[in-house]
């Protein structure tokens, strides 16, 4: 069994794509959601283990709570201060987080090789920017770093240079951000949760200054596409939207469990099935009744990435 961890988890797409890779390889696995209160979480990852999981995923808020609680931790989870997906093995407890590895395969199919050694730009702090910092970095691009906090841009860049040697990172204020320093770049990463239904749109630097030949990743995966993606497709930008990197993590987080690799085109299509349920579920609803469908990255999440 497999589980993903967080409050809430309802809304996680995960459990469908696993299990439909787990039924296509004949593997006799099943995954659960697994809601998971904030002052649960020692309790419920110290029970994985008594309760026979193989592993399990971890979504928000959870995906920093959990580091106390594990064995030991891949050198991403260690420098990204996040984990999304345990394994165990005995009672060994594993953390790992497959978003940076989710980051480098999603960039490198969007645009037929990862952007190595070309500078980059990544818009957000969090969980998810630490991840798309990390990757990037590790593929020798010297990168820019905003944010709207200055000062979780400045501790961010601190945690890549210390981390990733010979990596080049600076840090800017969302205020210095300037359509010449959007055009200096390779690749731009929206790590933030604007574009999400509700959240706002990402700075206008941002959606209206990519040109041809730029690659724009932007880690929410709905609505689809968003804001930035479909401005920066019209100016013949290379886009990777958030769905790619749900995929790509979670193929990394299978193999991690099974040993094998993931059956990454099942799980594409359990997704997007998923999705066109849900878009032909709302357009059979009366007007007045309409729900918008829930919008972000996975726990992979509402940035980044279950």
């Amino acid at each position: 069994m497999i589980g993903i961890l967080g409050d809430p988890v309802s809304h996680s797409l995960s459990p469908r794509l696993h299990n439909a890779a787990f039924a296509a390889l004949g593997l006799d696995y099943v995954y659960v959601p697994l809601p998971v209160r904030a002052a649960e979480v020692g309790a419920a990852v110290r029970g994985l283990a008594a309760l026979g999981l193989r592993g399990a995923n971890v979504t928000i808020p959870h995906k920093g709570a959990v580091l106390p609680f594990l064995d030991e931790l891949s050198e991403e989870a260690r420098l990204c201060a996040a984990v999304n997906t345990i394994v165990v093995d005995d009672d060994d407890l594993r953390g790992y987080n497959t978003d940076v590895e989710g980051v480098r395969a999603a960039l490198a199919a969007a645009a037929g090789a990862a952007p190595e050694g070309e500078p980059a730009l990544v818009f957000g702090a969090g969980g998810a920017g630490r991840a798309a910092a990390l990757a990037l970095a590790r593929l020798g691009c010297p990168l820019t770093l905003v944010n709207r906090t200055p000062a979780a841009a400045e501790r961010l860049a601190a945690l890549i240079t210390a981390g990733v040697p010979g990596s080049t990172c600076s840090w800017l204020p969302l205020s210095a951000l300037t359509e010449e320093v959007v055009g200096r770049q390779r690749t731009v990463v929206n790590a933030t949760s604007l574009g999400m239904a509700g959240k706002g749109k990402v700075p206008s630097v941002l959606a209206d200054k990519v040109t041809a030949g730029q690659i724009v990743f932007d880690v929410v995966y709905g609505p689809a596409p968003t804001g930035l993606l479909a401005a920066a497709q019209a100016r013949g930008a290379t886009v990777v939207d958030g769905l790619a990197l749900l995929l790509r993590q979670a193929a990394e987080a299978f193999s991690l469990w099974t040993g094998v690799p993931a059956p990454l085109e099942v799980m594409r299509d359990a997704v997007t099935r998923r999705q066109d349920e849900e878009e032909d579920q709302g357009a059979a609803r009366p007007a007045g009744r309409a729900r918008r469908r829930r919008a972000g990255t996975d726990h992979g999440s509402r940035p980044a990435g279950g």
